[in-house]
């Protein structure tokens, strides 16, 4: 839901303006700018409702914890911030560094990622090692979609619109070694755990990182 309502207000033609999401109309080409906004607002607040209201067995600790650290992935220090300096970049009209480009990145995507591990490790009783290992997955596979999605945007596979791009900053070849460098990054923070049950997130940044051999011949 926190994740959907980003989305809902990232397509505003006072955001990123983006008429289409996942190839269907943006809900306020739907339904109009005002109720897009509040809709937003509405899973914001249900997303976390949903989280106090589904933990009654959790320590209220840890439910504290896990409201921290959604509330940080959206506001000021995530998804807010670097939402203001991709508008202050667009604004300023100056090409993005790569340093910049990256650390929007980092507060947006890479921090939504980071939370989803990071509480999924809090409610999973992982130590405070293991939480911070499972903290640099979350940016490094954040920041790993980021680059291939540039990449399916570039090759025509994919019409959403972005402002900036790493294909613009980096280039194509470039990219590819960032691509390599992040998934290898990803998986080298699930080394201190066992190796089957981690499974499921060595394949997601695999599989990830596959898709582009589909962007190669553009």
């Amino acid at each position: 839901m926190v994740h959907t309502a980003s989305f809902i207000h990232d397509d505003l033609p006072c955001m990123d303006d983006d008429e289409l999401r996942r190839g269907k109309a943006a809900n306020h080409k739907v339904f109009g700018e005002d109720l897009a906004i509040l809709a937003g607002d509405a899973l914001y607040a249900l997303g976390v409702e949903y989280v106090a209201s589904n933990s009654k067995d959790i320590c209220p600790d840890t439910l504290l914890r896990v409201i921290a650290e959604l509330g940080k992935a959206v506001g000021s220090e995530g998804m807010v911030a670097g939402q203001y300096l991709e508008l202050a970049s667009n604004e300023s009209g100056e090409e993005l560094t790569f340093e910049a480009l990256r650390d929007i990145h980092l507060r947006k995507t890479a921090a939504y990622a980071e939370c989803s591990t990071v509480c999924g490790a809090i409610l999973g009783g992982a130590d405070e090692e293991q939480i911070q290992s499972l903290r640099q997955y979350g940016r490094a596979l954040g920041l790993l979609y980021e680059v291939v999605e540039d990449m399916a945007e570039q090759s025509g596979k994919n019409k959403i619109r972005t402002p900036s791009s790493y294909i613009k900053v980096l280039g194509l070849e470039k990219c590819k070694e960032y691509v390599k460098l992040l998934r290898s990054e990803a998986k080298s923070y699930l080394s201190g755990f066992d190796t089957k049950k981690a499974v499921p997130l060595l394949c997601f940044v695999d599989q990830l990182a596959e898709r582009v051999r589909d962007y190669e011949a553009f």
